[in-house]
């Protein structure tokens, strides 16, 4: 129960990887609010699950392409729970195909959730973190390695949290916050499920031949936003079955 009295807001948190998070730091102590968009009886039950467990979890309804709906969810969940000490950036779009094809309302849905969001989310958290505050992005092993075509927005989108993790990280290292990203590879979500077309080619890249389960990456952000992690900061974490070796 490492992080009992800590409270951690997981944008994102309802499905896959968001949701292995929400329930890891629940598991070992965290008060932990989520956002989510539309998917209100998923929020409803995890919030339930956690109360079930004897944690506590808030629900927050919010669209991370919204910059004001982003900073109003970092300060409902500062205020619901008491206090923020931990933030991971979570949500996330994935739009694929050629470049050609790609539409100005994809690039800006995908800038704004994964870059801008990120951004507004940091700013008004660090507003309510002390010493031993944690910042952690969900990243991609596309913004080291791009091993096929077709991703190349998904790619530039994710490996802008890479500069916006080094550039926090040496703003807020002398306040005792950290600020780091996880860049997981193929995960078995609804997004890239492990039994999806794409499986043959994406585990021909990987030294280890499978798929990640979501609870793999929501350790390393645990790690992080523990009190072990605290000489870790500006990095980027590679959850990628070698992909990226």
């Amino acid at each position: 129960m490492e992080f009992t009295g800590k409270a951690a807001l997981v944008t994102g948190g309802t499905r896959g990887i968001g949701a292995a998070i929400v329930r890891r730091l629940a598991r070992k102590g965290a008060d932990v609010a989520f956002t989510f968009a539309s998917s209100d009886r998923a929020a409803s039950d995890l919030v339930q699950e956690i109360e079930t467990l004897g944690g506590k979890a808030c629900a927050i309804k919010a669209d991370s392409g919204d910059p004001l709906a982003v900073r109003q969810a970092v300060e409902q969940a500062a205020s619901v729970l008491g206090r923020l000490d931990i933030l991971v950036n979570s949500a996330g779009v994935f739009y694929a195909g050629p470049i050609e094809n790609v539409t100005l309302e994809e690039i800006d849905t995908t800038l704004a959730i994964h870059v801008r969001a990120v951004f507004v989310a940091s700013q008004a958290a660090l507003g309510h973190m002390g010493s031993g505050g944690r910042i952690i992005s969900i990243g991609s092993c596309f913004a080291q390695r791009v091993p096929y075509g077709g991703a190349t927005l998904y790619a530039m989108s994710k490996s802008a949290l890479i500069g916006f993790t080094k550039g926090l990280a040496r703003e807020v290292g002398e306040r005792g916050i950290t600020v780091n990203v996880v860049d997981p590879g193929s995960t078995d979500t609804e997004m890239n499920p492990a039994d999806g077309p794409a499986v043959a080619a994406e585990l021909e890249l990987m030294a280890v031949k499978r798929y990640a389960v979501p609870d793999e990456i929501a350790a390393a952000v645990a790690y992080l936003a523990s009190a072990e992690s605290g000489f870790v900061t500006g990095a980027s974490l590679a959850i990628d079955g070698g992909l990226s070796a």
